[in-house]
């Protein structure tokens, strides 16, 4: 039984990127104990079987050599026969179900190995522990999404990576610990048949057995029945197709499957020659050991640290940036001739694998429809295993075939190269061709440069002022800003906080005046720069007069719109770039930004339905106000711990909730602040 979770209040007014916050939710400290374990015994699992292999196959070396190969080879062998079946049946299938009875039937899998005490079993056996995860890992992968809200997602990625591979430091003392005891009742009471894994075995057996129970437990948190509708099922074979069809046609899935499978071939480079590339160091077995523990430390914080650190660019920009990262560094590693350069450019390595890993699901998760996730998350895990498959055999081969390399600089220096430092060369050219390519078809923000946004994500310049709370509303037209601003300052005056509701344009003499010239149908047609220019005088005027003193006293500032409306409106909507309009607008506004912006989404033709009497910006034909939409919408993904994104489309009362929810821990904040 999982200990009781916080109260769902305070959970509410935890940051997004909270992982207790996450852990919080209906259901998700249960999965996480439930996915904890299974994973364990993923871990546990994989060295008990090579260990007796090793020992079922005899005295000789090659045998056991050929036993162990053999082990390895059929763990990837299912996934080229059913791999994407068994990503159809995880959309097919109840998935609370699929959790359960997969982890049941691996618990009984494993239990039988030590029974029958045979080689060809133990093969059999890894068959089909392989098949069942092969339904399995697609079916989890694509209920985690279910469990957390969107803003969420990010954070509950994290801790399902973290747990799916940090399984792997405890899995190797349990099995250490177990084969020890093992040996111990062996030579005492000559139990489990002088095999050191078989007490191994069996806990692994129990460990997927509970982690069965706890699955059992979420009836009514994971989603019942199938994701696929009855009236769009099809027979087997028409439903893969189908799934692969969805991947070919999404030009976003289709990107993120090169990265993904792109990133898995240049890493499987590296798993298949570091043992030879550190005997070339002259490092032998202990700079393996720093090397794949330098290349697994980077990961961790990669997948954990990542993201938020570079928070201001995009999802998408983030996914390609950091695969062309791992490229590049995988080059610096094919030059470097040097344990400690090599192990340090692990570390990055890892890193930007990291970033990419988390990143990468956390969009699947967020854009891929629920009813294909499975197939699209089934697909990418056997195209990954046969892409690694290929690359673990290929990858020696080139390396032998390309050999060891003499350049002579001059007559008393000279470089040698052997062929695994050039091997790594040419994966790391391919990371980065790939990650370009991925970052090509995935940039949101096109008028925006990758300069710009990493120098935002580090910080440079961006401001949030140290007193009061700034809440900015945002979104297209009659998505219900006005009515949220006025239900939020309601609540915040009854809880005795100074209140400004402001607006732009037109919330100062100033403004009213611009405010009359921009939006009256009147008019006409503006110069896009003059637009701009106007309204940016406006957001100057606004934030000297009004925001800024407000907040100087220690105020909750209300607005509706702000400077995203700018980049928006004038920036995606008209002819101009975010790159030109957006350091206007934050020169205006001195970079002060919100603490938190509010982005009620709305497809542009519902919003301008409920608009009576429309003013020049609202005369705008749909097109616009949807490229409007998008921009918003761009910029919220971009930095979700300051951003709040609710449909529209919402009760009034429930979306105010979900605003206050996000608001109460930043007044808590101020309050403290104040109290100093």
């Amino acid at each position: 039984m999982s200990p009781a979770a916080p109260d769902p209040s305070q959970v509410a007014a935890q940051p997004v990127h909270s992982v207790g916050a996450v852990l919080g939710l209906p259901g998700v400290r249960r999965f996480w104990f439930a996915l904890g374990l299974s994973s364990l015994g993923d871990w546990a699992g994989l060295l008990a079987l090579t260990a007796l292999a090793n020992d079922l196959a005899g005295a000789n070396y090659a045998d056991r050599n050929f036993a162990i190969a053999g082990v390895l080879l059929v763990r990837v062998f299912p996934a080229l026969l059913v791999g994407p079946l068994g990503g159809y049946l995880a959309d097919l299938l109840d998935r609370r179900a699929t959790l359960v009875v997969g982890s049941l039937l691996r618990a009984a899998v494993y239990a039988t190995i030590p029974l029958a005490g045979s080689l060809t079993w133990l093969l059999v056996a890894t068959v089909l522990v392989e098949m069942v995860n092969l339904v399995w890992l697609p079916a989890k992968d694509a209920t985690v999404p279910n469990l957390v809200p969107r803003e969420r997602l990010e954070a509950a990625n994290r801790l399902v990576l973290a747990t799916t591979y940090g399984a792997a430091l405890p899995a190797a003392l349990l099995f250490v610990g177990l084969s020890i005891v093992s040996e111990a009742l062996n030579s005492t009471l000559g139990w489990f048949g002088g095999s050191q894994v078989t007490l191994v075995l069996c806990a692994n057996s129990i460990a997927f057995a509970v982690s069965g129970l706890l699955f059992l437990g979420l009836r009514g948190v994971i989603p019942a029945g199938a994701a696929i509708a009855a009236e769009d099922r099809a027979g087997v074979l028409r439903g893969v197709l189908d799934g692969w069809s969805y991947v070919a046609r999404s030009a976003l899935v289709r990107s993120l499957v090169l990265g993904i499978v792109g990133a898995f071939a240049a890493g499987g480079v590296v798993i298949a020659m570091a043992r030879v590339y550190v005997d070339d160091l002259g490092a032998g077995d202990p700079g393996y050991g720093v090397l794949f523990g330098a290349v697994f430390a980077g990961l961790g914080a990669g997948m954990w640290r990542g993201p938020r650190s570079l928070r201001g660019v995009t999802r998408r920009r983030l996914f390609g940036l950091a695969l062309i990262a791992a490229g590049v560094v995988l080059v610096a590693i094919s030059l470097v001739a040097d344990m400690v350069l090599a192990a340090l450019l692990s570390v990055l390595l890892g890193f930007a694998a990291g970033v990419a890993w988390v990143t990468g699901y956390t969009i699947l998760g967020l854009e891929v429809e629920n009813s294909f996730r499975g197939r699209t998350f089934g697909f990418i895990t056997s195209l990954v295993r046969l892409v690694l498959a290929l690359v673990l055999a290929v990858a020696p081969v080139v390396a032998g075939l390309i050999g060891p390399h003499r350049w002579r600089v001059n007559d008393d220096v000279s470089l040698t190269y052997g062929g695994t430092q050039l091997t790594f060369l040419l994966a790391g050219v391919l990371a980065v061709a790939v990650g370009v390519a991925t970052f090509v078809q995935m940039n949101d923000r096109p008028g925006v440069s990758v300069t710009a946004e990493l120098r935002q994500a580090w910080g440079a310049g961006g401001a949030y002022s140290p007193r009061g709370v700034f809440v900015a509303l945002e979104g297209g037209e009659g998505v219900g800003k006005s009515t949220q601003a006025r239900l939020l300052g309601e609540w915040l005056t009854a809880d005795g906080f100074e209140v400004v509701l402001t607006r732009e344009p037109g919330d100062t003499e100033v403004g009213a005046a611009l405010r009359r010239i921009v939006l009256d149908p009147a008019t006409g047609a503006l110069s896009p720069r003059t637009e701009a220019l106007l309204y940016a005088a406006d957001k100057a005027e606004h934030v000297d007069r009004v925001v800024g003193p407000a907040l100087d006293r220690g105020a909750v500032v209300v607005t509706d719109r702000y400077v995203d409306s700018t980049l928006a409106y004038q920036g995606a909507g008209r002819d101009l770039t975010v790159g030109e309009v957006e350091p206007l607008a934050r020169w205006a506004t001195g970079d002060l930004r919100p603490h938190l912006t509010v982005l009620l989404d709305l497809p542009a033709a519902e919003g301008l339905a409920r608009v009576v009497g429309r003013d020049r910006i609202e005369a705008e034909p749909v097109e616009f106000h949807e490229r409007v939409r998008s921009s918003f919408r761009a910029l919220a993904v971009a930095d979700p711990e300051h951003y709040l994104v609710v449909e529209g489309d919402a009760p009034p009362d429930e979306v105010a909730g979900r605003v206050r929810a996000r608001v109460q821990p930043l007044l808590l904040q101020a309050t403290r602040v104040a109290a100093t």
